[in-house]
Order: C-alpha cells, then sequence, then structure tokens
C-alpha cells in the first residue's frame, strides 16, 4: 500500500510539475528514440513496472507494443500485470475512486502526456525527461523529496533506488542561487549515465505512446513529397512538349 501510495503522489506531480516549469531550471534536450526499438522497448517496461502503479493509458492498448518489435507472448510474459488479455487497454493497478478519496484528484492518463506538457522551455519530451532527473532529497517536505523543474513539488521520487539520493549545488552570483551542479550523497541502482539512458528511453516510449503512428506518419509524407516531386518534374516537361510547336 505505501508503494502505491508513493507512485500516486508521483502522478499528480507530473501535471502540476507542468504548471510550475517556469520557476525552475531549464529543460535538458531529451534524445530522440522514436526510431529506436530498444530503447522503446525498455522504456514500455519501466513505464509498465512504475507508471501503470497509479496512472492509466487509456487509448493505448497492449498489443500495440507489437508495432515496437515485441511479440504478443513477450507482452504477455512481461507486460501485463493489470490485465489477462493483449488487447485490453493499459489501465492503472489503483482504484481511481480511492485515489481520489486519498489525494483529491484522479491520477492523468498518461497515453498524451508528451504532446501536452510543451512550454517556453521546450518540448513535453524535454519537461519529462529533467524532470525525472532532477529530484532531491529535501526533508522539509511532507514526501522528504523536491524537484528543480517543480520546486517544491508535492510527490516523492518513487525512482530514487535506481537514482539514489542527490543534492543539488548552488553558487551565489549578484545575489541569486544559481545551479551548478549535482552532489551524490546516496548511490543507486544506476550510474547517473545509466539513470539517464533509463529515462530517455521512458520518455521516448511517452512520446511514442502519444503517437503511435508517427514514424509511418513522416515515412509516408517524405514518399508524398517526393512523388510530388516527381510529378512536378514530368508535369513541367509534358507542359513544354505541349508548347514548344504552339506559335
Amino acid at each position: 500500500m505505501k508503494k502505491i501510495i508513493l507512485s500516486l503522489a508521483l502522478a499528480l506531480g507530473v501535471v502540476a510539475g507542468a504548471q510550475a516549469s517556469g520557476g525552475g531550471i531549464a529543460w535538458d534536450k531529451a534524445p530522440n528514440k522514436i526510431n529506436d526499438q530498444a530503447a522503446l522497448q525498455n522504456g514500455a517496461k519501466l513505464f509498465v513496472n512504475h507508471c501503470l502503479n497509479c496512472h492509466s493509458a487509456a487509448f493505448m492498448r497492449y498489443n500495440r507494443l507489437k508495432d515496437i518489435g515485441l511479440t504478443e507472448q513477450q507482452i504477455k510474459d512481461n507486460l501485463l500485470f493489470t490485465t489477462e488479455k493483449v488487447g485490453d487497454t493499459m489501465k492503472a493497478n489503483i482504484d481511481p475512486k480511492q485515489a481520489k478519496e486519498w489525494f483529491g484528484a484522479t491520477p492523468p492518463d498518461l497515453t498524451v502526456i508528451a504532446r501536452s506538457r510543451a512550454g517556453h522551455n521546450g518540448t513535453g519530451a524535454d519537461y519529462l525527461y529533467t524532470y525525472m532527473r532532477t529530484f532531491y532529497r529535501d526533508e522539509t517536505k511532507a514526501t522528504g523529496w523536491n524537484n528543480l523543474v517543480f520546486p517544491n513539488v508535492g510527490m516523492p521520487h518513487v525512482l530514487w533506488e535506481l537514482q539514489g539520493e542527490r543534492r543539488p549545488v548552488f553558487e551565489s552570483h549578484d545575489g541569486h542561487e544559481v545551479f551548478k551542479g549535482w552532489e551524490q550523497t546516496k548511490p543507486g541502482k544506476m550510474t547517473e549515465q545509466e539513470y539517464d539512458q533509463a529515462m530517455g528511453d521512458l520518455v521516448g516510449y511517452l512520446q511514442w505512446m502519444a503517437e503511435p503512428a508517427q514514424t509511418t506518419r513522416t515515412r509516408l509524407g517524405v514518399f508524398v513529397l517526393l512523388f510530388l516531386a516527381g510529378f512536378m518534374f514530368i508535369a513541367w516537361r509534358l507542359n513544354a512538349s505541349y508548347w514548344k510547336d504552339v506559335k
């Protein structure tokens, strides 16, 4: 139950964080992993194991994961925790009624979260990538955690076991505190590079999930443009041939 409660706080914090992003640090550029199937598969694993504790993806079916190279058997064996049918949508583990009763709000659906969190600092993917990598211990908060992208965030860092514990280092410049970097205070299961890689995979999956057909759309768009260019050339030569004998 404690794990579920902490995961729910993460769900609520993601949404609130987007609203306060303007007051935090600049967002890092998220890596583009839309065409990296291995990264998308790992991102799907992270999403199912960590995000589905409280979030749903009501517009995404498990069998759609075959589009990123997973077989139906792999989906059944490794990713089905909230249902037994690969044709079902991704539903959260937690009861929405309980979530609303405990926290006053239902955890948001994450199907299109990567498309809806853009801001003046960058894209929705940039926000999510930075947000998931800027938690730090803050014992003055009820959850024991804070976040540089969303100061005073009302959620814990449920992935802290992977990242470990860190504290931000600031320097004073002209009376202002400027963020300079991180000091690791407790190691996690992953190195900093491994954790960044994992968050890049997770964000890549969220981008893909927001529009699974985007790679197909892009390829089709290129084909259409090439076709139109070829057709315009043919039309131009036909026009020249037609009018050359007209006086």
